[in-house]
């Protein structure tokens, strides 16, 4: 199908599911913390939200973090090659370090490169994700200025639930996890293991060094619950992935076997309190570390983010007010620092948040201030209203203001400039979303503008730092703006469910006019799985558009489509396999100038997870 025409097929498909939904039985509501810090029925929730569960990254065919992310409306992604390769993920056209990303509550960032590096996440311990489209600064604070990203690995449960799952595929690529949940009494606990490993291809076809860049992860994570007393628990969490990638150095001659060595972790201790009906409390102390080196080249990385977390819940008669006291600590060890450079930095912060449903009018109010020990003071505020039209309709309109300070790379790095200003950004969008049983559809509209945007300054003798005059340095030098529109939707006919997602999107530098580098400014996703026999059977057609490798928008990224289909079977009670075929159509299509990408590849896999 030509790329034209997938679109069209795609944007029909969901118009048509707005219009021709029956009513069916309710659904069951999932709950969403992502958007207020509070638990929120998905219904109810006023923002532009996902939720994708273990399921569903199963029968995607998803290698990584950032595939099953890229399958979600106004999702783009970037890569240098295979799954863990350098990856970028733009929401809604916006810089990849414009999202803030929790792991089990935990805060990670690259004070590097700025940004999670979605690379190092590891998959297989992945249970959940909730993502958050559009600003949300005035809840979390710097970075959330396109968005939040809320990852959860498995819980605890009572009783004792083990599991085992192997795989094979395509790039001689192998995988073992083991699970264990359970709990008894007070106490609940959840451990899990993985190891995943592929020869990989050859990231840089084009290039000097014609060799396999193979990768190996080994991740760890685990939960621990207990409950003290009545209403009050105390729960720890720990995730952990030992990453080692081949990759293609820079200029390498002669070529050499470059090896980048990722070490992922996190760890939370929250303490959740229900004093009364109408007040409960939670109290976190959360670290998350991102380290990142790379031989026979020498570059050492390293960033620690310390988070403080007090936060309290109050029902009054009429809503939920939510009150916050925050404070984050940003460490960094860099290779490329200047000597005596401040590498640490924190940021208090006061919040406060409103939400109150009154009859068919809904309304939600954040206002945040952080207190920068770089920049001062930052205040930040977002405003929410929603209006049943009917018991299926609803319209919603917000607005919002975000930030994102410097990161201390960008400041003390031998490129860095002292007295750069924060990133900020201003959002407003709209949105209709019907919802009938099964049936669903959705149309959001959204204007979100950036200043003091962060740019790389090339030029000579243009960044002086006190040790010598260098070729570039970063600047406040850019203003952008992210427009755009998604229309959603999915219903089931017969025994088949359907879902499809359009966006139209225009992130552009208001500087030079040109296309921000590497977003698309058309997507769509069609999907479709249905009981075949003994086999559940699932499909996607994926589009993305026409994209520019540059800001100069002068080498252009070809538009390409994906197919991906899987096939699941209950062999028994606790046997089940999985088949896969991604990129069944064996496009030949790029992320990132110059990096080749995976062809067809199949995966195989069996979990055993005995049934009661």
């Amino acid at each position: 199908m030509k790329p034209r025409l997938t679109l069209v097929a795609a944007s029909l498909s969901a118009i048509f599911a707005s219009q021709t939904f029956a009513q069916t039985a309710a659904t069951l509501d999932p709950v969403v913390v992502t958007a207020t810090r509070t638990a929120v029925s998905l219904t109810e929730v006023l923002a532009d939200v996902s939720i994708v569960d273990r399921d569903q990254i199963e029968r995607s065919g998803a290698a990584s973090v950032s595939d099953v992310l890229a399958r979600l409306p106004g999702i783009t992604i970037s890569q240098t090659g295979g799954p863990a390769s350098t990856t970028g993920v733009f929401i809604r056209g916006a810089e990849s370090r414009f999202t803030a990303v929790f792991v089990d509550g935990v805060r990670i960032d690259s004070q590097s490169t700025g940004g999670a590096t979605w690379e190092s996440i590891p998959l297989a311990q992945v249970e959940r994700i909730e993502v958050l489209r559009g600003p949300a600064a005035a809840v979390y604070g710097s970075d959330a200025m396109a968005g939040v990203v809320q990852i959860f690995t498995r819980d605890g449960e009572p009783g004792f639930h083990p599991s085992i799952r192997v795989g094979i595929g395509s790039y001689n690529t192998r995988e073992i996890s083991t699970s264990l949940r359970g709990g008894e009494g007070n106490v609940t606990y959840a451990l899990g293991l993985a190891e995943d490993k592929s020869d990989g291809f050859d990231a840089q076809p084009n290039g000097t060094n014609h060799d396999r860049d193979g990768y190996r992860n080994r991740s760890f994570s685990g939960r621990l619950g207990w409950k003290v007393q009545p209403g009050q628990k105390l729960e720890l969490t720990v995730l952990d992935n030992d990453q080692k990638v081949g990759y293609d150095g820079y200029g390498s001659v002669p070529p050499q076997n470059d090896i980048a060595k990722h070490h992922l972790q996190t760890v939370g201790v929250n303490w959740s309190s229900r004093w009364s009906d109408d007040w409960s409390t939670r109290l976190g102390m959360t670290k998350g570390t991102d380290r990142y080196e790379t031989t026979p080249s020498v570059y050492l990385t390293e960033t620690q983010v310390t988070t403080y977390l007090f936060h309290n819940e109050l029902r009054l008669a009429s809503g939920l007010l939510t009150a916050d006291l925050e404070r984050r600590e940003d460490e960094l060890q860099n290779s490329s620092t200047r000597p005596s450079a401040n590498t640490n930095r924190s940021q208090n912060a006061v919040a406060l948040g409103y939400g109150i449903k009154l009859g068919d009018h809904s309304l939600q109010a954040n206002a945040r201030h952080d207190e920068d020990s770089e920049f001062g003071g930052k205040s930040t505020s977002a405003l929410a209203y929603g209006y049943a039209i009917s018991p299926t309709l609803r319209a919603t309109a917000s607005t919002g203001t975000a930030f994102r300070v410097p990161t201390l790379f960008q400041r003390f790095s031998i490129y860095g400039t002292s007295n750069l200003k924060a990133e900020t950004s201003n959002n407003h969008e709209i949105g209709l979303r019907w919802l009938s049983g099964e049936n669903r559809a959705s149309v959001v509209v959204y204007h979100n503008d950036v200043d003091n945007l962060i740019n790389y300054v090339s030029g000579p003798g243009t960044c002086i730092n006190g040790v010598g005059a260098y070729a570039g340095c970063y600047g406040n030098t850019g203003h952008a703006r992210m427009t755009g529109t998604t229309i959603s939707g999915g219903t089931r006919v017969g025994n088949v469910n359907l879902g499809a997602s359009v966006d139209w999107m225009a992130p552009q530098n208001l500087d030079t006019g040109k296309v921000l580098a590497r977003r698309a400014r058309n997507q769509a996703m069609l999907t479709a799985d249905a009981p075949l026999a003994d086999w559940r059977v699932a499909g996607e057609l994926q589009y993305v558009g026409e994209r520019f490798d540059n800001a100069s928008n002068t080498t252009r990224l070809a538009s390409y489509n994906l197919i991906n289909v899987s096939a699941s079977k209950q062999i028994d009670r606790d046997w089940k396999l999985l088949a896969k075929l991604n990129n069944l159509n064996d496009k030949n299509y790029v992320l990132a100038n110059g990096y080749a990408t995976p062809g067809r590849t199949f995966y195989l896999g069996l979990t055993w997870a005995p049934q009661k």
